[in-house]
């Protein structure tokens, strides 16, 4: 069960208040869990002036030295929705649909970004980002399912935080995670990083696990 509105434009200020409340959003609709009794869905976020990568996630960037970054404006080409069936596919069991798509990853309702990753003229991964004031948020990532061996999620998310850093920027931010669901578990890897609770309304630091 969820709470949301929508809004059809929304300024970086407002975005970061948003995101610090455990806001999250795909095009226009904004949402955030509102399940009664339960409050699993954790928003977390890393304070990226204190993440340094453990010794997994620098065998990551290692193993992905040749893809390349590229930031560029939020815009459509075929080979996006492309490579995001493939994705939804191959991952999900899914098949994708094309307006679903647009409405939700390019329809634009704050200040929002590409970052496009190639292995030489290839487009192996797509991330939506949307950026605050003082925040980068995740809001999809797809990859080419071909090169999962790269773990490109997690290197999408380690040249994030790094950019995150170099804008000036406090926080990246994750989506959710639900403690012991296994498909959200890479999140968890990414430490230090803070976690919204609902109960207190604040936001909780968490640290490095021992032998990351």
């Amino acid at each position: 069960t969820y709470e949301h509105f929508f809004a059809g434009e929304v300024r970086p200020e407002e975005l970061d208040w948003l995101l610090t409340q455990g806001w999250r959003k795909f095009g226009a609709y904004y949402f955030r869990p509102a399940c009664q009794g339960c409050r699993a869905c954790q928003p977390v976020r890393v304070p990226v002036h204190h993440f340094q990568p453990s010794k997994s996630q620098r065998r990551v960037l290692r193993l992905g030295h040749q893809v390349t970054m590229r930031l560029d404006p939020l815009h459509y080409r075929p080979e996006f929705f492309e490579l995001y069936a493939r994705h939804s596919l191959a991952r999900f069991g899914q098949s994708a649909d094309a307006e679903d798509f647009l409405v939700h990853l390019h329809s634009p309702s704050c200040p929002s970004m590409l970052a496009l990753y190639h292995l030489g003229e290839r487009l192996v991964g797509v991330s939506y980002l949307d950026i605050g004031e003082e925040s980068l948020s995740s809001v999809y990532f797809v990859f080419d399912p071909d090169y999962a061996a790269l773990s490109l999620g997690n290197l999408s998310i380690l040249r994030e935080i790094d950019l995150a850093r170099n804008l000036g920027l406090a926080f990246y931010y994750l989506g959710f995670v639900v403690p012991g669901c296994a498909r959200m578990a890479y999140k968890e890897r990414f430490r230090p990083q803070e976690r919204y609770s609902w109960e207190h309304k604040a936001w909780e630091r968490t640290g490095r696990p021992r032998g990351a």
